[in-house]
């Protein structure tokens, strides 16, 4: 199959279409990139080729370098990965050299062929590396796409030549937000940053004219034109040493280490600015190899892209027929109510948002007024799309207004008999299709489905909060629950652009069953003198983006201690958390109810803004005269939350491991860099694993005691996407 087709014109004009035919978006593969090759060969040799345009047969441009292919050129590159890779760069980036001087005289930089690019729409990666390495980039008038170099997002760096250029083109400065933040634009603020050269109503016409008419100083880049200097200073200049600095800085403030890719990208821009243009590239592409070679980034692709691509697209859905929701019923519209009312209305769904008083009813509405007119005040969202989607909300109290939902999502108040109540409510008024979903995190969906009349069509989905910004969503199937309410919750899930997992009922089901045992570990530390600085600072530079004691703030310690005695209720004498219960219970006496109280583990001004750790927290819980090591304080942090997820897996909650990592990265933040708990017991290894779970558990407790499953992978030297021991993708 061709993904790049070559044709030429009487007037001398060769067009490059690049059309991957089973794509809706085009990516880049490895054959594609032979195809190139041959076709920008083919035209440069030929006398009668006077320019040549770079485009695409669809209207967006390319999506990228195909994930795939990333996530295995290691594992293809032979007996020694890091030369094969570092081979097959430099093979791509004398291709895009081959674009980029497009046959002038390495002496007198005259005689080459002007090469443009037309970009139809959305331009992402490796689609944008292309066009940086042509002589003009013309882009569609098309406020929808966009333009950009997202690859930091899933642990890799534009290594392609982007990273480079871009530098060279822009200045580190200007550059850093594109390539350290993955900043994407418009086709109009893309050209007033500098990465594309015009928008135009028709691209195509314009390349052509341009092509046609381009002399020798047109196509010259400016770094290979004699005298270039960086934009903004390069590392020696006293400007652009302050530059480096200040982004050095950053990086490691943003990723405190924990993120190779963000590393290795300053890298390559730090050395490569002090060397020459295609010296510059080799630094680039050993950096890019490096970070190929850390077994990070594979796992970040797999899990970030791969796998959550492929939840997303239904990988675990039942054989049942299409469950698209048309009308969804909303029970509460407190503000998990609202945001789930938002974002079903902002997907096209109609909405009928209730409860018991038509002022909290129009509050909800309200909210979701409110992310409508935020995305308006930044120009994201037109007066008709608000109109739209406010006008598919009805806010009432009248359940009769149910009728004809084929989807009701329960969320009222965490009580099992209130949630009865309305089960029973609402069954008797919708019809015998309708799927009941409950909105819980804690409670047990077989129990709750004990109220319905039609417990096969009763399922748990539970949202993270706020609902419009969390991209996860844990569907629960309760013991009797069937397939067809499974489906609807995967369709509706998908429908409203989130990614969703299915896990099986059990207490706390999957996200709260691992976090809530990272922030107990955190509170049981301070509650045996350990620095909370060293608590706090330890999980950061895991990777997380909020340590334990933060994130019991931002939950709130008073619903630490609703769960608290929920689960001892239940546990009884197995209850493992006495020690925890001690430090919470005493906050909550004391009022310090967390950033809601404006007082918690943290100390807040007035306007709610952290300040610091309390200033009294050492005089309650005095520090240690020993302190523990910085690493045995982030393998019980660590491990804390992975042994969950292991006896997760082995008690069938979890049916894939794929749904296990993508759940904790989207869910609770869990360590990207990682690419999930079961991503990072394969980095780590089983047997070490294992034998860390050991010492552990001989000092701190039962609680870190190996898993069975773990202990048997550790004996065999099995890994759990590569053995046998579990589902996998």
């Amino acid at each position: 199959m061709t993904d790049f087709t070559l044709t030429k014109d009487a007037d001398g004009v060769a067009t490059i279409t690049w059309d991957v035919k089973d794509k809706s978006m085009n990516v880049l593969s490895l054959e594609g990139w032979d195809e190139l090759d041959a076709c920008i060969t083919d035209a440069l040799a030929d006398d009668a080729v006077k320019g040549v345009i770079i485009t695409s047969g669809k209207d967006t441009f390319a999506g990228g370098m195909d994930l795939n292919v990333i996530a295995k050129m290691k594992a293809m590159s032979g007996d020694d990965p890091a030369q094969g890779l570092m081979d097959g760069l430099m093979k791509t980036h004398a291709i895009l050299r081959k674009i980029e001087r497009a046959n002038m005289d390495p002496k007198t930089n005259k005689g080459g062929k002007p090469v443009a690019c037309v970009l139809p729409g959305t331009a992402l990666g490796i689609g944008l590396e292309i066009p940086l390495a042509c002589h003009r980039i013309f882009a569609a008038d098309n406020p929808k796409a966009k333009i950009g170099l997202p690859e930091i997002m899933v642990g890799i760096f534009p290594g392609m030549g982007g990273t480079t250029r871009l530098t060279r083109k822009l200045g580190a400065m200007a550059a850093s937000p594109f390539l350290l933040e993955g900043k994407l634009s418009d086709p109009k603020k893309a050209k007033a940053a500098g990465l594309i050269d015009e928008v135009s109503a028709d691209p195509m016409a314009d390349a052509r004219a341009w092509v046609l008419s381009a002399t020798d100083a047109d196509i010259l880049k400016p770094w290979d034109a004699k005298g270039y200097k960086m934009p903004g200073g390069a590392p020696y200049h006293p400007a652009g040493f302050m530059t480096f600095v200040g982004a050095s800085a950053m990086v490691n403030g943003k990723t405190q280490g924990a993120f190779p890719a963000a590393k290795a990208l300053l890298s390559a821009v730090y050395e490569g600015a002090l060397v020459p243009f295609d010296t510059a590239l080799k630094i680039e592409a050993r950096w890019f190899t490096h970070v190929l070679m850390n077994p990070s980034s594979e796992a970040m692709i797999r899990s970030l892209f791969i796998n959550k691509e492929a939840l997303e697209k239904g990988a675990n859905r039942p054989d049942a027929p299409d469950q698209k929701v048309s009308k969804v019923g909303i029970l509460g519209a407190g503000m998990m109510g609202a945001g789930i009312a938002y974002v079903s209305a902002n997907a096209g769904i109609e909405v009928v948002l209730i409860d018991r008083e038509q002022a909290a009813a129009d509050k909800g509405k309200a909210y979701a007024e409110g992310i409508l007119d935020k995305g308006m005040s930044r120009k994201k969202v037109t007066q008709e799309k608000k109109d739209d989607v406010l006008d598919r909300i009805a806010a009432t109290t009248d359940l009769d207004a149910l009728k004809g939902c084929d989807l009701i999502v329960e969320a009222v108040f965490e009580d099992v008999g209130v949630k009865a109540e309305m089960t029973k409510a609402v069954e008797a008024i919708v019809g015998d299709d309708c799927i009941f979903a409950t909105n819980t995190s804690t409670l047990p969906i077989t129990e709750l489905a004990k109220a319905s009349v039609r417990p096969a069509q009763f399922i748990g989905i539970h949202f993270f909060s706020p609902v419009d910004k969390m991209l996860l969503v844990e569907i629960i199937k309760g013991k009797e629950t069937g397939d067809v309410a499974v489906a609807k919750a995967l369709d509706f899930v998908r429908q409203i652009r989130k990614t969703p997992i299915v896990v099986n009922d059990a207490r706390f089901f999957y996200a709260n069953r691992c976090i809530i045992p990272y922030i107990n570990e955190g509170i049981r530390m301070v509650a045996e003198g350990v620095s909370p600085s060293l608590i706090e600072n330890g999980a950061k530079q895991l990777g997380f983006p909020l340590g334990p004691l933060q994130l019991v703030d931002e939950t709130s310690i008073d619903l630490g201690v609703k769960i608290a005695v929920a689960t001892k209720a239940a546990m009884g004498d197995a209850y493992p958390d006495d020690a925890v219960d001690e430090v919470l219970f005493a906050f909550k006496d004391a009022g310090r109810l967390g950033r809601k109280s404006s007082a918690g583990f943290y100390d807040y001004d007035e306007k709610g803004k952290r300040q610091g750790l309390w200033s009294e927290l050492s005089a309650r819980y005095p520090l240690a005269e020993e302190q523990p090591d910085l690493h045995e304080v982030q393998n019980r942090l660590m491990f804390a939350q992975v042994l969950e997820a292991v006896r997760a897996l082995e008690e069938g909650v979890l049916e894939d491991i794929r749904e296990g990592d993508v759940g904790a990265i989207l869910g609770w933040g869990f360590a990207p860099w990682s690419g999930g708990p079961f991503s990072w017991l394969d980095i780590v290894g089983s047997a070490w694993a294992a034998e860390t779970c050991d010492a552990l558990a001989t000092k701190h407790g039962d609680r870190f005691k190996t898993p069975a499953l773990l202990r048997k992978m550790a004996d065999a030297d099995e890994s759990f996407y590569d053995g046998t021991a579990c589902a996998a993708a």
